[in-house]
């Protein structure tokens, strides 16, 4: 699944080919997605204005101005689900098979660039394209998500106090999307791995030294990662069509029954919340 740093990689890949052009086109060839697209959502948003871009936890929110009536708030909300991946093509390359919708902008008159349609690639079909109105972070799917990772609201002391008395093992509290967004399978395994917590140990056992530490590496390999363009997976490429790199820093995420990089004990796998976790028996406490 596409993580915090590949979305984030996404929106700033595609909104320079994006922001301040007006929709020409919304080409719908399969709207059977997680949620079906409407009929009329193609007519809904053609003439409409891109704004700027955003990304609130793993959903790329794409504003959408009526110029004969700016103030109204709507948009698009995109998620990319399982495997889903936008990226940016030429208008005449081909379709391919799990190719289902392209947004087509259009030209800035100043712009000698050649022009470049967003195209949304989903093999599972998990994720999907609302339309809101009104204030986006209010909208059902938003407005109950915890602070994001990288803001001053994350903090040692919000995570320690929300965990007291919580039985459930430490990685499953902070992939809950309730008290922190965007810390996927992936980042949880490894932000762990270098704070020396065992994974299975209960949330509410941790100490607020050790939720500090923790809170410090949860920043530091989500920031990494995005400046790294995300992580190489399967299904995942970057909005200018490459693929991200930090996966070659990964020290136990998809390790098990390796050499662990610190003691050299093997890499153990167990699963959490129905996730494979991999953790060093040694270093991990």
């Amino acid at each position: 699944m596409p993580e915090l740093p590949e979305v984030e990689t996404t929106c700033r890949g595609v909104a320079p080919w994006l922001e301040g052009r007006s929709v020409e086109l919304l080409d719908v060839r399969e709207p059977r997605l997680r949620w079906p697209i409407p009929q009329n959502l193609p007519r809904q948003v053609h003439g409409l204005r891109i704004g700027t871009l955003q990304r609130r936890a793993k959903y790329l929110l794409m504003p959408l101005m009526d110029l004969q009536h700016p103030e109204r708030s709507q948009g698009l909300i995109w998620h990319l689900g399982m495997s889903g991946s936008l990226r940016l093509v030429s208008p005449q390359e081909p379709w391919k098979k799990h190719d289902h919708l392209q947004l087509t902008p259009s030209p800035l008159p100043s712009d000698t660039r050649p022009p470049l349609c967003l195209r949304y690639h989903d093999p599972r079909r998990f994720g999907f394209l609302l339309f809101y109105t009104g204030d986006p972070l209010l909208h059902p799917r938003l407005e109950k998500l915890g602070p994001e990772p990288l803001s001053d609201d994350f903090t040692a002391q919000r995570l320690y106090q929300r965990s007291r008395q919580r039985k459930l093992p430490v990685k499953a509290f902070i992939m809950d999307s309730a008290q922190v967004v965007g810390v996927g399978n992936i980042y949880a395994t490894e932000a762990l791995f270098r704070a020396g917590i065992d994974p299975r140990r209960a949330a509410g056992r941790i100490s607020l030294a050790r939720y500090t530490e923790l809170v410090k590496l949860i920043k530091l390999i989500l920031a990494a990662a995005i400046e790294q363009g995300g992580t190489t997976l399967r299904d995942f490429v970057g909005g200018d069509g490459k693929p991200g790199y930090f996966a070659q820093q990964l020290d136990a995420y998809g390790r098990a029954g390796q050499p662990c990089r610190k003691c050299s004990t093997v890499l153990q796998e167990t699963r959490i919340g129905q996730r494979s976790s991999v953790f060093c028996p040694q270093c991990q406490r």
